[in-house]
């Protein structure tokens, strides 16, 4: 499945763009998660969408790909810009409003859309995310991560050369194996993505600067405002937000629906749990939109 990949000027930033199938049917927006370039949304479950009937939509956020980029280690924006980047999206594609489907940090993203742009957000679908943070103390009735995970955390990996694909490549392998579940990593697949997420960023390094941005006030609060009919697809298997977030989202956005991935860690849903994922997207954005 091919589509030209354009450049957006959107809040002030450059954003690389790909927009797939009919633009008079409902659109999908593709928000995806910290230091991942649009490449991560696999163009086979993109297809999906698609063979679906949906217009599906998805960009490198600032720092990622070819969009624009700041100093490495130094950002200066914060995830409230990355908010008004989607609605910049959605804006420079002529799209009202669209069926937001974000991940992780995009999760986060989408549920800001949703409380604070909720007439561009038909429906909000959310994977691999949290109401709240990493659980633990601060964030009550969100448990913590794995202890596996946090020895991970508490014991980084050196940064790769940024400049040698092998290993950049090898870089992202090796955080997937960290954050997988109980199906077994693709690394082939993966490595073909990491491949392509590299040759198509002019500054792979920037990307860490996701990890820098300030948040902004919480959300959680607010997520009782929610009017967008909400879906949370979490995997069961998930080391950094436990199923617990999941439920979390599913009680505080008012009548959300979860349903659980089996075995799904926290990462980009792997080929094993499309069957699933698909579907169930494709169900909650058959309305207008």
């Amino acid at each position: 499945m091919q589509a030209p990949e354009q450049t957006l000027h959107v809040n002030g930033v450059d954003l690389a763009v790909q927009a797939f199938g009919d633009p008079a049917a409902p659109a999908v927006l593709l928000v995806s998660g910290a230091e991942a370039t649009m490449d991560w949304w696999d163009e086979e479950f993109v297809a999906r969408l698609v063979d679906g009937g949906r217009y599906a939509v998805r960009y490198d956020t600032r720092d990622t790909g070819r969009s624009t980029t700041w100093p490495v280690g130094a950002p200066a924006y914060t995830q409230a810009d990355l908010v008004g980047d989607a609605v910049g999206v959605l804006d420079g594609l002529g799209i009202g409003a669209a069926h937001v489907v974000g991940i992780s940090m995009g999760g986060g993203i989408a549920q800001r859309l949703g409380v604070d742009h909720p007439r561009r957000v038909a429906t909000l679908t959310l994977i691999s995310t949290t109401p709240g943070g990493p659980g633990g103390p601060g964030h009550p009735g969100l448990p913590p991560m794995s202890d596996a995970l946090a020895k991970t955390f508490a014991e980084p990996a050196e940064a790769p050369d940024w400049t040698d694909r092998e290993a950049v490549i090898a870089y992202f392998l090796a955080a997937e194996r960290a954050f997988s579940g109980t199906i077994p990593v693709d690394e082939d697949r993966l490595r073909r993505t990491a491949g392509r997420a590299f040759d198509r960023s002019p500054v792979p390094a920037a990307a860490g600067n996701h990890w820098m941005i300030e948040d902004g006030p919480p959300v959680r609060g607010r997520l009782g405002s929610v009017t967008a009919p909400t879906l949370v697809l979490h995997g069961t298997a998930d080391p950094l937000f436990p199923y617990g977030h999941a439920e979390a989202l599913a009680r505080e956005i008012p009548g959300a629906r979860l349903v659980p991935l089996p075995g799904m860690g926290h990462q980009m849903p792997p080929p094993e749990v499309w069957d699933t994922a698909v579907a169930e997207i494709l169900a909650h954005t058959a309305g207008s939109g």
